[in-house]
């Protein structure tokens, strides 16, 4: 069975199993958890666990998931269209660079490269809950800001996976080579300053007056 074919089943304690692996994968990695590690963190029963999630894949996918879909909500919640397209541009810069340089957004990342060769499926659904909730999210913002004449995009797609490798910068890779893990305010918003000012400046219709 794959994570691809395996289905979800909700219930009473399907969050505490979320949170017992969420602890557990950012501790152990996702090779070196164990489903017997994520029951006991979790406080259920084995059998529980596979009620929820009959493949450990499906389980790691469904703790991005979750994790991905609360920050982009958090950003979707900031969101006010009558602003300056600015303001909303450095709101979802503030989310993806937190997440970048959150110890789970790393460790995530790292945990899906290194295992999508061997479970080709983590991947995509790591994918679909990561890059691809991004653009849905976000190209009906800028849809919006080019109604207005505010912006002028002809490839949206493409636009957002620019502006969203702009919020890693260079602090993402440091932190996922180990060379930082803490990052000054300072460093935070130069990078959120940064990417909201090459952005404006490639599709911002008033750059081009």
């Amino acid at each position: 069975m794959t994570a691809e074919s395996a289905e979800i089943k909700k219930g009473r304690k399907f969050e505490q199993v979320l949170n017992g692996a969420r602890e557990v994968f950012m501790r152990d990695g996702f090779e070196g958890a164990s489903v017997d590690d994520i029951a006991k963190v979790a406080g259920v029963s084995k059998a529980t666990l596979y009620s929820y999630f009959p493949d450990k894949r499906l389980l790691f996918s469904e703790v991005a998931k979750a994790e991905c879909n609360r920050q982009a909500d958090g950003a979707t919640a900031e969101i006010d269209i009558d602003a300056p397209v600015e303001v909303n541009l450095a709101a979802a810069a503030r989310h993806l660079v937190g997440f970048f340089l959150s110890d789970f957004g790393s460790q995530v990342f790292r945990i899906c490269v290194s295992e999508a060769h061997r479970f080709p499926d983590l991947g995509k659904r790591f994918y679909a809950s990561g890059p691809a909730l991004v653009r849905e999210r976000m190209i009906p913002v800028l849809k919006s800001y080019a109604d207005k004449g505010e912006l002028e995009i002809e490839d949206y797609e493409l636009a957002v996976n620019q502006f969203a490798e702009l919020c890693k910068s260079d602090l993402f890779v440091r932190k996922l080579c180990g060379l930082q893990s803490d990052f000054s305010q300072e460093d935070v918003d130069r990078v959120i300053e940064g990417a909201v000012e090459m952005f404006v400046a490639r599709y911002g219709t008033r750059s081009k007056t």
